[in-house]
Order: C-alpha cells, then sequence, then structure tokens
C-alpha cells in the first residue's frame, strides 16, 4: 500500500520529552524523520531533522534538566518548538571562527526556516526556541 498523499494532513501535534543525556538529540531526530516520514513529508524532513538537531544540541550543551520537543502541523506549516529549563534567549553569533567547534547552529537556524524565534516562558519556567518550514518553499537542505 502506498502511505504517500497529494496533499499533507491537515493537523497534528507531537511531544517528545527527553532527559539532558547526550544522546537527546539523537533520539530527536530519528523521531523526526519518522513523524515527517510516516505523515507523507519527506521533502521537510532532512532540514527539520537538522534544525531539530542544532536546537536541541544547544539545549543540552546550554540549559540544565530535561528538554522537550514539540512537532505542530496546521496550515501546511511544521513548527518546531524546543523547551528548555534555560532562561536566555539564543542570538546568532555571527561568523564563527573558521575552526571553531560550535556558533554555527543558530546561523543555520536563521538561514534554512522560513521563520524562526524564541521567547521566555516565564521566571524559572525555562524558554522556547521555534522555527518553521512551509510545505512547498524551498528547503534548505537536499531530499
Amino acid at each position: 500500500m502506498d502511505e504517500r498523499r497529494l496533499e499533507p494532513p491537515s493537523e497534528w501535534r507531537y511531544i517528545l520529552r527527553v532527559p539532558h543525556d547526550p544522546l537527546a538529540p539523537a533520539i530527536a531526530r530519528d523521531t523526526v524523520r519518522s513523524v515527517l516520514t510516516r505523515h507523507a513529508l519527506p521533502e521537510l524532513a532532512d532540514t527539520a531533522v537538522l534544525l531539530t538537531s542544532e536546537l536541541l544540541t544547544n539545549a543540552w550543551c546550554h540549559a540544565p534538566g530535561p528538554a522537550s520537543l514539540s512537532l505542530k502541523w496546521a496550515d501546511k506549516r511544521l513548527r518546531a518548538s524546543v523547551w528548555d529549563g534555560g532562561f536566555l534567549p539564543p542570538s546568532p553569533t555571527g561568523c564563527p571562527e573558521p575552526y571553531a567547534e560550535g556558533g554555527r547552529g543558530l546561523a543555520l537556524v536563521e538561514l534554512c526556516a522560513d521563520a524562526w524565534g524564541s521567547f521566555v516562558v516565564g521566571p524559572a519556567q525555562g524558554k522556547v526556541v521555534w522555527f518553521e518550514l512551509m510545505w512547498g518553499a524551498p528547503g534548505c537542505v537536499a531530499a
């Protein structure tokens, strides 16, 4: 049976809570790819996996405690949101040194996402960093 569709489904949402563990970004990548493949949205998968990995890696490196990933599909738009226990909003660092091990994640999000942002949830409640990908828009990562 062919599971592909001509039009994506109208609406759905998944939430994945991950521990403060170095395996969390990899597990989230697998989850994002599985969800988008099963919902017949493979053209969004590579970019969504890359950007989700960047956000969850930042959460693991820079925030205490667990994190959660929310994937929401509505109006032909994927919104991925990562909540963590940090309270400092992220900001792209510009152009990192050529051999620096980090500093490119948010630049990738800024380059590849159709929209992105962040907000502090409240005092001692953490922050959310999110991005959106539009169905049918040119992607950043070739499928």
